[in-house]
């Protein structure tokens, strides 16, 4: 199942599955409520798209899969390529940080380039959406967990996280972390989103390619490791690491511009594109 948040009138907030290029309304709930809830997912969708409300999908504004998670938790340097062209050593333990809900986008909505600053750079990566979670769970047990995938850009304001040895201002500025298009149930895809191609392209060239299957901590390392720390719940989120080929490590520089097009393409999960729009001016 593929399971969008969306809003047909630009005010109305509704879930829905998407097939093809329609979208099935289920109503009002939201996919936080559903997955607190321990909602089967493919069962719910089952019962409610019979009767369900169409909708173009090219005719709605889409929102992220969830627009409140409990916790995004983002993982730096899981590739060793993306590792080799950044400033630092390659840990042995991931390299977690916060994002928050404030900085979150949909598909098709504007990527915001800040007034503050000129550094705002790309990082397609795949987002893991939990079920349910717990403390110390192990390994073998952390896939059980999994309630879907999606597709995450974590947009970085790189001046900003530089600035000191923690990377959370220059990851959260508003209107920067682009969510979806779809959560698409762990049921469609190989066990741990394995074996995936992903694409990132700026103004439809490719400037990172890679696959999933190269993280150096794979999905159910992730959910296990950080559960020895903190305790995951339903519908926390968990962004898995971008690949190599990032603008701020090119020379010159790939910086993301007023009117640029960025799309991250996962196989099995869809694209999500985002148009780049500069900040406006406060008054």
């Amino acid at each position: 199942m593929r399971y969008v948040h969306f809003s047909p009138d630009g005010h109305t907030r509704l879930l829905g599955v998407l097939e093809g290029s329609t979208i099935v309304s289920l109503g009002d709930a939201s996919l936080e409520q559903l997955l607190a809830a321990g909602t089967d997912l493919v069962a719910f969708a089952n019962a409610g798209r019979a009767t369900g409300a169409k909708f173009d999908a090219d005719e709605v504004t889409w929102l992220p899969p969830l627009t409140r998670p409990g916790k995004i938790i983002c993982v730096g340097l899981n590739y060793a390529d993306h590792t080799k062209e950044s400033p630092y050593e390659q840990p042995s333990y991931p390299t977690l940080f916060p994002r928050f809900t404030t900085s979150l986008i949909g598909h098709r909505a504007t990527l915001i380039r800040p007034l503050v600053s000129d550094s705002l750079d790309y990082e397609g990566e795949l987002a893991v959406v939990l079920g349910r979670g717990g403390r110390h769970i192990a390994r073998e047990h952390a896939l059980d967990c999994v309630a879907g995938y999606s597709i995450f850009n974590d947009g970085s304001v790189r001046e900003y996280q530089f600035m000191s040895p923690q990377w959370t201002v220059g990851k959260n500025f508003d209107g920067t972390g682009a969510f979806g298009p779809a959560l698409v149930t762990a049921d469609e895809l190989p066990p741990g989103g394995a074996g995936l191609k992903l694409e990132t392209r700026l103004n439809r060239k490719v400037v990172q390619s890679a696959n999933t299957s190269d993280m150096l901590f794979d999905v159910a390392a992730l959910i296990s490791i950080v559960s020895e720390a903190m305790t995951l719940e339903a519908g926390d989120v968990i962004v898995s690491g971008t690949p190599a080929g990032i603008g701020w490590a090119r020379d010159p520089k790939l910086i993301m511009r007023d009117g640029d097009l960025c799309e991250v393409e996962i196989e099995g999960l869809g694209v999500l594109a985002n148009l780049v729009r500069d900040e406006a001016p406060q008054r």
